[in-house]
């Protein structure tokens, strides 16, 4: 398998987003979608089950809503117990290195509101600056962050989203996930 995607959504029932791109890319050879909502609805991760997928694929995509300006809680939790020590990192922990790492990240605020001047005083690569640290830390090559902005996550706000935008970015992601892995 070249990518595994690791698809986390804590409302993935209500997505329009997050769903339009995972539809995008179920067709694609060589990609293993690793929905954790749907795996793993009692927050139960099967450790050495997520840990066999992410050794099979070249490339680990992380797919996600912006959630308080981190990962969702299922996929952090699948940070803290599938990145184990031993295995990912510290002594003998290789088992990622020279893997590729590629956070595809959907936003509520437009790309203006995340820069020191705008509300969320940061710019979304400043967000996302642990996840880079991480992959380092393991040895694996952090790619260009692929976000898309201007998608809220709030729940019973109906905020109508722009198609043309959302199916253009769905096609770049089908895209970087059909190219090789450098």
């Amino acid at each position: 398998m070249s990518s595994c995607v690791v698809l986390s959504h804590s409302r993935y029932e209500r997505s329009v987003a997050n769903r339009r791109l995972h539809e995008a890319i179920l067709d694609l050879p060589d990609v293993e979608v690793r929905m954790l909502e749907a795996l793993y609805p009692d927050d139960r991760i099967d450790v050495p089950a997520e840990q066999a997928a992410a050794e099979r694929a070249r490339r680990i995509v992380l797919q996600f809503p912006l959630s308080w300006y981190a990962t969702p809680p299922l996929l952090k939790r699948w940070q803290d117990e599938v990145l184990a020590f031993g295995w990912s990192y510290g002594p003998g922990g290789t088992r990622l290195h020279g893997k590729t790492m590629q956070v595809v990240v959907t936003v509520g605020g437009e790309e203006a509101s995340y820069s020191a001047d705008g509300y969320n005083l940061y710019p979304l690569q400043d967000l996302l600056r642990p996840l880079e640290v991480t992959a380092r830390f393991m040895g694996m090559r952090f790619a260009e962050p692929l976000a898309l902005y201007g998608v809220p996550n709030i729940p019973g706000l109906d905020v109508p989203l722009d198609d043309a935008r959302v199916a253009a970015f769905a096609r770049r992601y089908r895209e970087i996930l059909s190219a090789p892995v450098e």
